[in-house]
């Protein structure tokens, strides 16, 4: 199992097709609102299992801070620790930038994954695409 950056324009496609099927077919995002402006400036990443692209995630930089999105492993293959290797690739990723701090949106029925992974609240209950989340931050080493 292995996440790394994306390099070209395929690769970008699968990890929108995994996003999709995610997001908006499962989770019933409007497809206009996952797909944003920022798909061209963010740094994308794929999860792969068995040589298999099964996940993804993105990573922004907003004011000095890493802000990881889209993070999303196909419910086939959750359970894996696939969404623990999204993460970590997304932190080093920041680290090798020299960014020393990440926050994330996370859905409510995540929490316990992302604390797992050394994030804690930073906010109260919010809704996002109608679906509730916290912001959670963590200190990068």
């Amino acid at each position: 199992m292995i996440a790394k950056p994306i390099t070209n324009q395929d690769e970008l496609e699968i990890a929108f097709k995994i996003r999709k099927k995610v997001f908006v077919e499962e989770q019933g995002v409007p497809a206009e609102n996952e797909f944003d402006e920022y798909e061209a400036t963010t740094t994308h990443v794929l999860a792969y299992y068995n040589n298999e692209a099964v996940g993804a995630g993105r990573l922004r930089t907003i004011d000095d801070i890493a802000k990881l999105e889209r993070i999303c492993v196909l419910e086939s293959h959750r359970k894996y620790g696939i969404g623990r290797t999204i993460v970590h690739c997304l932190e080093n990723l920041a680290k090798e930038k020299g960014i020393k701090k990440s926050k994330l949106h996370g859905q409510t029925h995540a929490l316990s994954f992302y604390e797992k992974l050394g994030y804690i609240k930073a906010s109260e209950e919010f809704l996002e695409e109608g679906i509730p989340h916290l912001v959670m931050i963590k200190e990068l080493s």
